[in-house]
């Protein structure tokens, strides 16, 4: 259906010193389209806040089972493997939250696009976030047996499937509500929010390992951080319920000119954007899960790295991902989204073939500058493609085909990565996987240098 609306930038409104202007300094017109609702003019710094905050939580689910599957879960779930295979198997269970992410996608973009970003964003959060704390309560191998991986296998699909829905839902909360000129600073904001998810997740396993003995970590301390679930969806239900409706959907809403099956829309009118925006996510994905849980795995399963020297090097890491993330996204409103994501494939390129040298130095002063190298290369593919993916779909479809788009992207990059390199690793060194990552920054390189920039464009 084609969606015939028209726009109301709000680049007009004043601009705080912060740099966040507030819908209350609108014109009324536009403020009133900005609240979505009956309550009034929202605050654009509220949705900011929310994007932010959304996204750090279900990142944070996220990431800690990543982190768990490099250090424990091959012996709590596969003790009766020999430690390749466990750790393959560990990194499968893993896998399987991106092969579900796709289908997390098409469920909450298809609901997101005919009934609201708002509404899909509270199920998904809900999903993701007691899933996640099932998993700190399912007994191991030893207490189930054959049950305890299959469930395991289970919670991480539906976690999968909830993250599915989460991020393309975010970065439309936050681009929608943007004004144009801006679109990439307010993007900023649920992008940045993994980083700070990764760093919560990587600090609460670090204290753990370092305050108990390993077999008290092994035994039950690696549950705690999948228990502290619980109590972060409510606080991330408390900051989505006080949020409106997005101007621009609701403009669709008032038009009755909603999809009726979004996902096919997206698949028969936007094929190219959709595959080559998954094929730019590729090296995103990769090099971040390669730089995170298989080096986690790498360095103290293979070089005897100690974890807890890892897990405080991989917070440092961090930071480096949040700089890149958030220097690449504001810069984007000026310089453009695909510039400045093809910067980031070519530094991802180089950098592939300069990690794992480094690496093997087991230097914990090179080890850092390793895995801190690799997140900002990919924060900075990562930081613009918030406002990228959606600007390659319009409002009717916009849910659906951002949120596909990255996810496939995950598939292809995140789910296979740490597999891959397990296998690479063993049979041609680790050279090899730093020529792996150098080939999913190609392909990202390729796909990008086919697609349009979209910092221009109108989202009506």
């Amino acid at each position: 259906m084609t969606v015939r609306l028209v726009h109301t930038d709000a680049t007009s409104a004043a601009v705080p010193a912060d740099g966040i202007p507030d819908v209350a300094d609108t014109p009324p017109s536009e403020s009133a389209a900005a609240s979505g609702s009956a309550t009034g003019p929202e605050s654009l710094r509220r949705v900011a806040v929310a994007s932010f905050i959304g996204t750090a939580i279900e990142f944070y689910d996220f990431y800690i089972y990543g982190t768990a599957a490099a250090l424990v879960l091959n012996q709590a779930f596969f003790p009766t493997l020999d430690p390749v295979n466990a750790t393959l198997a560990s990194f499968s269970t893993y896998a399987v939250a991106f092969a579900a992410r796709p289908i997390g996608s098409v469920v909450f973009g298809h609901f997101g696009d005919r009934v609201g970003r708002k509404s899909v964003l509270v199920v998904s959060l809900l999903l993701m976030g007691l899933s996640t704390a099932l998993v700190g309560l399912l007994p191991g191998y030893g207490t189930l047996g054959i049950w305890a991986p299959l469930l395991l296998i289970l919670l991480r699909f539906l976690q999968g499937i909830g993250l599915g829905g989460e991020w393309g839902g975010a970065a439309l909360l936050a681009v929608e509500h943007a004004p144009k000129k801006r679109r990439g600073l307010y993007a900023a904001f649920p992008q940045v929010g993994p980083s700070v998810g990764f760093f919560a997740a990587t600090g609460v396993f670090w204290l753990l390992s370092a305050v108990l003995d390993d077999g008290a970590f092994r035994s039950w301390g690696w549950r705690v951080p999948f228990l502290l679930s619980f109590l972060l969806v409510g606080v991330g239900l408390f900051v989505r319920l006080k949020i409106s409706e997005t101007p621009v959907f609701a403009r669709v809403m008032d038009a009755r000119e909603a999809s009726r099956v979004p996902v096919l829309d997206v698949v028969r009118r936007h094929p190219r954007e959709l595959l080559l925006g998954a094929g730019g996510m590729i090296i995103a994905y990769g090099l971040f899960y390669t730089a995170t849980t298989y080096c986690l795995a790498y360095t103290t399963g293979t070089l005897g790295v100690s974890r807890n020297t890892m897990l405080g090097l991989s917070l440092v890491a961090c930071l480096f991902l949040a700089a890149g993330t958030w220097l690449a996204a504001t810069r984007s409103d000026g310089a453009g989204r695909r510039k400045l994501v093809l910067i980031g494939t070519v530094l991802s390129a180089v950098w592939g073939l300069i990690l794992f040298p480094l690496l093997d130095t087991g230097q914990p002063v090179l080890i850092a500058v390793a895995v801190g190298g690799a997140l900002f290369c990919m924060g900075v593919v990562y930081g613009p493609m918030g406002a990228y993916l959606p600007e390659l779909f319009g409002t009717t479809v916009r849910y659906s085909g951002a949120s596909l788009a990255y996810n496939l992207g995950g598939v292809l990059g995140g789910a296979v990565s740490p597999l891959v390199a397990t296998r690479l690793q063993a049979a041609f060194g680790s050279d090899s996987v730093g020529w792996y990552v150098t080939a999913m920054a190609v392909v990202s390189l390729v796909c990008v240098l086919a697609l349009p920039e979209t910092r221009e464009r109108e989202l009506g």
